[in-house]
């Protein structure tokens, strides 16, 4: 009896000694430099919800969402977070890469300048300067916004230039506007000047278009299914609980990254984010819960307007999934 006791115990020690099962380390790269957009991920990774998960998530920066498809389509990284238009022109042209959620379901593009230049709608744009970004999704879809809205490339002037040149544009007076992202440049613009800016939205004007989702390797999806699985889980709950502490899910932006912003704007830019979530189909769903005509939707308009070989039409299911989100209440 005593020896059975003590083969027990030696075995309930050895057990004790045994490390806990590794989480599996997942890299999800974003679309660009930090702003407010981001926080969900760095929400849910102070929050151990992708821990209770099993999933050790590194968070990297982008530098652009085509260089970050590139890097999901060569296993650098094992998501992205990206502009999903972007990652189907990748995809048309044999990227091997998926969207497994979409997360922003309406269009944050946008036409934006000072609010004291009084430019609230389409019509006040006339007379006035544009700063664009040549080849950007942005300038790729102005010209539906322009006929959507009645306006005519000689109503106005443009200026062209990078990213930033377009908001120094802006900032230093050289333009009234620039085109651009409702949370993300309308922030840094307020950053620079500490000026309110109002943006055009071209959601507002009938362009119902996708935006921001995760994607990955096909490949690594069909091979790590369990893990993906967990994965857009964790993702929909921090999500969730970002949403219902915009503040608290900004300041983990900082509490990871010191020089990732100012609180009151990247509080300002997920604010503005939220709202982009759903749609009036999706409202009462989870996020990341895109509908196949919203998707089909925004395919026809990239190939209209966005430079979309015209084969995706043949099969817009090709370029995303819900089978990996959780379902309802889980």
């Amino acid at each position: 009896m005593k020896r059975w006791i003590g083969a027990v115990s030696a075995a309930v020690m050895v057990f004790a000694a045994m490390p806990a099962q590794a989480a599996d380390k997942v890299v999800l790269m974003l679309n660009w430099y930090v702003y407010g957009e981001h926080a969900p991920f760095y929400y849910g990774k102070a929050k151990g919800i992708y821990a209770a998960e099993g999933i050790d998530l590194e968070i990297q920066e982008g530098r652009g969402s085509a260089a970050t498809t590139q890097a999901v389509a060569a296993k650098t990284a094992d998501f992205g977070y990206v502009d999903v238009p972007t990652m189907m022109r990748a995809a048309i042209k044999g990227a091997p890469v998926v969207a497994t959620g979409v997360l922003l379901q309406t269009s944050p593009m946008s036409a934006m300048g000072f609010v004291d230049k009084n430019i609230k709608k389409p019509e006040d744009i006339k007379g006035k300067t544009v700063a664009i970004t040549p080849a950007d999704s942005m300038t790729q879809i102005w010209p539906l916004f322009l006929k959507k809205t009645g306006l005519k490339e000689s109503d106005f002037q443009t200026v062209a230039g990078d990213g930033q040149t377009k908001l120094n544009a802006v900032i230093n007076g050289q333009a009234d506007l620039l085109l651009g992202y409702v949370m993300d440049q309308s922030m840094k613009i307020k950053d620079a000047t500490g000026k309110d800016v109002y943006p055009i939205k071209f959601a507002d004007y009938g362009i119902n278009m996708v935006s921001s989702g995760i994607i990955a390797n096909a490949d690594y999806v069909k091979a790590n299914a369990d893990l993906v699985r967990r994965f857009m889980s964790a993702t929909t709950k921090a999500v969730e609980a970002a949403e219902k502490e915009p503040k608290a899910a900004a300041q983990s932006i900082l509490d990871a990254n010191p020089k990732g912003g100012k609180i009151d704007t990247l509080t300002q830019g997920f604010e503005l984010t939220i709202p982009l979530y759903r749609t009036p189909e999706t409202k009462s769903k989870r996020p990341f819960q895109v509908t196949d005509q919203n998707m089909t939707d925004s395919v026809n308009l990239m190939v209209e307007y966005g430079g979309l070989d015209a084969k995706a039409k043949e099969n817009p299911k090709a370029f995303y999934t819900n089978d990996y989100l959780p379902k309802s209440g889980s």
